[in-house]
């Protein structure tokens, strides 16, 4: 695999250290130097997704630029039982801070507490805990996707017709947010769209048999918003080009789609004209930040609400703190952009 570059600096402006004392323009190279060498252990989510297996292929570049002593990491295959097991034998073998990425936001509550017990840092990447410690979620705004993607569907969509939702698990916050946000934005801007919601689990198989069963019963649907382009993106291709409905923008039996996380597979759909459009989970940057963040909790380091200078935000969580990265929407007009790590990835 080859990787473009990377955004150079990775400062926050609003990093101080735990003593106290204000430090600003450290970038995540520079302050790789003085590193703690505490060991870092790390669960990837599921290897089902080529978004997280393009992420799990940027943690050990990401890991080498930064200098963090990772650990050799460990895949919960999607199942919270396998997370906590994996994180109770990363701990035993000596990990000071954990990064995790739980799919069921609500079930890793304990064990994140057991872990606050043991003063062991967590960050997680791409969603946030329901409940529970953590040191800083790695995340874009997931909001801020369900409002993209609803009005893209609504402008192309005229403001009328009908739209099947193959949304993620809502026992997840960005499933839930996602959602949340798509649902609100449609009865809000486009009250003429009918959403039809179908919790797929992030299941393409599931996904697959939901849309099909909604184009039998509603043949003039003419809007998809796929909640995870990863797991959604290759049977709904299947699915339509079934129905004869893979057709060219131009053509009036095309349904728009549009989708989340700007995998490769998704930039290719975008060029040929089978999709239209998706937001670019940033996979490169998730990696990135997530082990530059576990170093700076190995190194005592805290980090406070606001702008950092790597064009994100951090927010407050009322039980930790947000780095919102930037997430844009991808068409035809910027899919070539070679800024995008979906482009970076051969």
């Amino acid at each position: 695999m080859k990787f473009g570059p990377v955004v150079a600096s990775a400062a926050l402006l609003a990093l101080i250290t735990a003593c106290g004392s204000t430090e600003s323009g450290t970038s995540p190279s520079a302050a790789a130097g003085g590193g703690a060498g505490e060991k870092i252990g790390i669960d990837h989510p599921r290897a089902d997704s080529d978004f997280w297996n393009s992420y799990i292929k940027y943690v050990p570049k990401m890991a080498a630029e930064l200098k963090v002593d990772l650990m050799n990491p460990t895949n919960s295959q999607n199942d919270v039982a396998k997370l906590v097991a994996n994180t109770q034998a990363l701990v035993s073998q000596g990990a000071k801070v954990m990064v995790m990425a739980p799919q069921d936001t609500g079930a890793i509550a304990s064990t994140l507490q057991q872990l606050e017990n043991k003063k062991i840092p967590v960050v997680t990447v791409d969603t946030r805990p329901d409940k529970g410690k953590v040191f800083m979620v790695v995340r874009a705004d997931n909001r801020a996707y369900g409002t993209k993607a609803c009005e893209f569907l609504g402008e192309k969509l005229g403001g009328k017709g009908k739209v099947v939702e193959l949304m993620g698990a809502l026992s997840s916050v960005n499933g839930r947010d996602r959602a949340e946000a798509f649902r609100e934005c449609m009865k809000s801007k486009f009250p003429g769209i009918t959403v039809f919601e179908e919790p797929t689990e992030w299941d393409g198989g599931k996904a697959a048999s939901m849309l099909q069963t909604r184009l039998e019963q509603n043949p003039d649907v003419k809007g998809i918003y796929m909640h995870a382009g990863g797991v959604h993106l290759a049977p709904t291709l299947q699915v339509l080009k079934a129905k004869g409905l893979l057709v060219a923008p131009e053509d009036p039996k095309h349904v728009f789609v549009v989708s989340n996380d700007g995998i490769p597979q998704e930039f290719e759909a975008i060029r040929k004209g089978e999709i239209d459009a998706t937001v670019s989970q940033p996979a490169d940057l998730y990696a990135k930040y997530a082990l530059f963040y576990a170093k700076a909790a190995a190194e005592g380091k805290t980090f406070k609400a606001g702008p950092t200078d790597h064009d994100s935000t951090i927010i407050e969580l009322p039980n930790g703190l947000e780095d919102q990265l930037p997430a844009p929407l991808v068409t035809k007009e910027n899919v070539d952009d070679p800024n995008l790590w979906g482009n970076q990835v051969k």
